[in-house]
Parts: structure tokens; C-alpha cells; sequence
């Protein structure tokens, strides 16, 4: 057994050592110190309630969030939401079998709760129509291939690998990392009414938290700021991990972008919200991660031309949170000399160095004390909603 084992790390190392990482691969079969939690568990928030002519009902369009808890965990939680086309499987075991968020934050101490969105994963339950979308990020595996910046992949072509990756490409990887994708099971309102609904529901789990951090990836980016714009006073700080959109103050002059892709210049333009509204997200710091290999030339592939306009955004958007005094800023990987890292930074093979990162910048913003720990979520107190005899 032990002799297989040797072989199967010297393969793997040699893999790494093809594309060229300096990072040394966890072996998942390796015992780990245990990791002690105070709570382990679950629950839905927000969501309706429609009740019908037959007398029955039916809940649906909630989110669902699993906690894990360690003993004498921070006083603040953080919540992580996932991206476009995926689940809160993204901050699980990474795709090649180390440890993911979920276990990493703990193990330092941080209690987190991981989100499944409404209309996706284990919160799938809806009365919406079939979800119908055009964005190649979630109709083809090509799109997903080209979103996480893996390289390029434009069928009938074979697919391309992008050098020197902080992600193995050896084939049960990829097997796992395809399948950790995961359809809308109803369609998404439009940009603006998702996010500012997204923010109502992050407001019902944030009741139930406490004052927590929120963690978004790629597309949720949208449901942090709207979140953080619904409950100022309950989020404590806002860690976007390349998000997809941002927003914008009405009336503010700002450079924007032109593409030869319609689609990006319908769903990339920053969404306009009040001044008022903005200026709620100078009450909390805000740190924003991209990785490398975003292009810097206009592109006729969506998902190029979608990271080259979200990296430029993001910047006037961190910009424009200082100008009104505010506490954000924005941290593009490559430029401090941290390469490979894809789409998916939080499960790349150095996350445990993207992840030491976000904990220096929430150490400094003095979010990270543990004299009042996190327990455990509150109870919620609700109506009786199906129609019970008395």
C-alpha cells in the first residue's frame, strides 16, 4: 500500500512539475489534525410562501446556507456565496481532492456558512419557468472552460490549456471540476431585481448570523453589494473574489468600454443605483482578488472579453468607493507577482495562499477577534404557513 502510494505522489508531482508549479500537492489520503467543531448544519432563508385555490402550498425560492462552526471561532462569520452555473460546492474539496474553503476558514477559526443561491443546488425548489440563458458561461462546457480562464476552447477546436496554472489538468480533475457545475432550475429576474431580491434574502440569513463578512465569487459579486447595501449595519466587510459585475453611483462620469460582443455590452455594464444607496457601501471595507491571464486586448470570445471588463470595472468602482470615503481596495494577483491562478482562485492549488491573504487584509480591518465567538445561528421565529387546523 505504501509503495502505491509513493508511485501515486510521484506521478502527481510530476504533473506539477510539467506545468511548471512550484506548489507541493496535499496528499487527501494524509491524516490531518482534526478539526473541532462547537455546530455543524443547515438552513433555508428568505423565500415565498403561494398558497393555492386547492388549499395547498407551496414554499419555494429560499437559499440555503451550511454552517460549520468551530470551538472558539471569531467573533464574525463569514459567508460565501457562489458564482454563475455553480453551488456551494465551489468552496468544498477542490477539484483535484485537497481541503477547500470550508474546512481551511474553520481550521483558522472562522465559522462559515457556504450558500447555496435560490433556484440552484440544495435551495432548487421553484414555481419559475424553465430557466433559458445565453450566456456561453452556462450553455456549454466550453463556455465554462473559457469563464475559469483553464485557456481556450472554441468547438469544434480542441480545447487549449493556458501555461503554468495554479490548477492540475490531469483528467479526474477536470472530471470533477465539470460536474461541480450545477443549472438554475427556474429563470433569474433581470440583473438589478435579482440582486436587490438576493440582497433581501442575504438580509434574512444576516438576522440569523449576526454581523458577519460576506464572500462572494464571480457573479454573486452583484448580491454582495446589493446585500451590503441592504443591511450596512449588518455586514462588516465585503471580500469579492473576481466579481463579474459592480455598481455604479447615478450621475457619476466614469471611462467605459466598448466590445464587438453585444452580450457583453448588455450584461457588463455596471448597474446605476442611487447616490444614497452607494454611499452605504463606504460604511464597510471592501477587498476585491483577480487572478491571472485576463486578457488586455478586445476579444470576439465571450468569456475573454467578460474578465478584461470586469477587472476594468471593478478598478473605477474601488476608485469611486475612496473618492466618497470609503475603505476599498483591489488586489490583481499577477501584478504582485502571485501567477497562474484561474477563475476559481479560492480552489486553486496555492488557495491556502489566497487564502492567508484575505485573512492578513480582515486581521488589519480588526475583524478578526474571537473574544465574543461566533455560536451558532439564532432561531427564527415565523407565522404558521400552511393552512393548520387549530
Amino acid at each position: 500500500m505504501k509503495t502505491k502510494r509513493a508511485l501515486l505522489s510521484a506521478v502527481i508531482s510530476a504533473c506539477f512539475l510539467l506545468q511548471g508549479s512550484a506548489f507541493a500537492l496535499d496528499e487527501p489520503q494524509t491524516q490531518t489534525k482534526p478539526l473541532v467543531l462547537n455546530q455543524l448544519g443547515g438552513l433555508a432563508f428568505g423565500g415565498t410562501v403561494s398558497h393555492k385555490p386547492n388549499g395547498l402550498t407551496f414554499h419555494g425560492d429560499h437559499g440555503y446556507a451550511q454552517y460549520v462552526i468551530p470551538v472558539n471561532a471569531k467573533n464574525y462569520p463569514i459567508i460565501l456565496w457562489h458564482g454563475i452555473g455553480q453551488s456551494g460546492r465551489s468552496f468544498e474539496t477542490t477539484p483535484d481532492g485537497r481541503e477547500g474553503f470550508q474546512t481551511l476558514l474553520p481550521r483558522d477559526g472562522w465559522a462559515t456558512y457556504i450558500v447555496d443561491q435560490p433556484r440552484r443546488g440544495r435551495a432548487g425548489r421553484t414555481e419559475a419557468t424553465e430557466a433559458k440563458s445565453e450566456i456561453p458561461t452556462v450553455t456549454s462546457e466550453a463556455g465554462v472552460w473559457n469563464a475559469f480562464r483553464l485557456g481556450r476552447w472554441v468547438p469544434p477546436k480542441p480545447a487549449t490549456a493556458n501555461p503554468n496554472m495554479q490548477m492540475l489538468l490531469d483528467g479526474e480533475t477536470i472530471n470533477q471540476f465539470m460536474r461541480m457545475q450545477t443549472p438554475d432550475t427556474g429563470a433569474l429576474p433581470p440583473t438589478e431585481a435579482y440582486g436587490w431580491k438576493l440582497g433581501e434574502a442575504m438580509r434574512d440569513l444576516l438576522k440569523r448570523t449576526g454581523p458577519a463578512v460576506v464572500g462572494t465569487h464571480s457573479y454573486a459579486g452583484q448580491i454582495g453589494w446589493y446585500g451590503a447595501m441592504k443591511s450596512p449595519d449588518l455586514v462588516k466587510a465585503v471580500v469579492a473574489y473576481e466579481p463579474g459585475q459592480v455598481v455604479y453611483p447615478e450621475g457619476e462620469k466614469v471611462k467605459e468600454m466598448n466590445s464587438e460582443i453585444p452580450l457583453v455590452q448588455q450584461r457588463l455594464n455596471p448597474v446605476r443605483v442611487s447616490k444614497q444607496e452607494f454611499l452605504k457601501l463606504t460604511k464597510m471595507p471592501i477587498f476585491i482578488i483577480f487572478g491571472d491571464n485576463i486578457s488586455t486586448k478586445s476579444s470576439k470570445v465571450f468569456n475573454e472579453e467578460v474578465w478584461r471588463w470586469a477587472l476594468f470595472n471593478a478598478r473605477q468602482f474601488v476608485n469611486l468607493i475612496n473618492k466618497y470615503g470609503g475603505d476599498a481596495k483591489l488586489i490583481h494577483l499577477p501584478e504582485i507577482g502571485i501567477k497562474g491562478n484561474t477563475h476559481a482562485l479560492f480552489s486553486d492549488l496555492n488557495n491556502k495562499e489566497i487564502l492567508k491573504i484575505t485573512e492578513e487584509w480582515l486581521a488589519e480591518k480588526g475583524l478578526d477577534k474571537n473574544d465574543d465567538p461566533h455560536l451558532a445561528p439564532k432561531r427564527s421565529v415565523s407565522p404558521v404557513t400552511i393552512p393548520l387546523e387549530k
